[in-house]
């Protein structure tokens, strides 16, 4: 349901376009965070490690991979089912708080945290190995697209409503 702080409904064409947009995104992030996952945990053990990773560390990031899709990707589905004025956050956001996820394989194998510098650490302080992605494409160079097209979808519907509500 739309809320009420906007003078009728969306444009339909409008509101299908990112709906389909929106699907996408979540689809490319949910289909790419076991990658993400397990890319994470190999970079970073073997810069602390050089050297094979184990294949009991290689199991734990397949399988922390996996439950991250299971339970981002939900929850980015549920975000971006929201209607536009009711996202309290974005779907980035949600995918940067799936760093919990390589970081409990790396900190269980024994590897120590990297050194961050004083900002990130207070912007991300559970992101102890640095691997918060800072767009889409961090995550797969696939994403970058969907996200662009989604962001401007968003935009798009936002401001019609803003001009439908006499503020833009």
């Amino acid at each position: 349901m739309a809320p009420a702080s906007h003078p009728g409904p969306d444009d339909p064409d409008d509101a299908a376009a990112l709906a389909a947009h929106a699907t996408a995104l979540a689809d490319g992030i949910e289909a790419a965070l076991p990658g993400w996952v397990r890319a994470s945990v190999a970079d970073r053990h073997a810069a602390a490690r050089p050297g094979p990773v184990p294949a009991e560390v290689e199991e734990a990031a397949r399988e922390a991979g996996e439950e991250a899709a299971r339970q981002v990707g939900p929850a980015v589905r549920a975000l971006l089912a929201r209607d536009v004025d009711d996202q309290p956050t974005g779907p980035l956001a949600l995918v940067r708080g799936a760093v919990r996820y390589p970081t409990a394989v790396l900190a269980a194998a024994g590897v120590p945290p990297v050194v961050r510098d004083e900002v990130a650490e207070r912007i991300n302080p559970d992101d102890t190995y640095d691997l918060a992605p800072a767009a889409f494409a961090d995550v797969h160079p696939d994403l970058h697209g969907p996200g662009i097209v989604w962001g401007a979808a968003k935009a798009h519907v936002v401001l019609a409503r803003r001009r439908r509500e006499g503020r833009r």
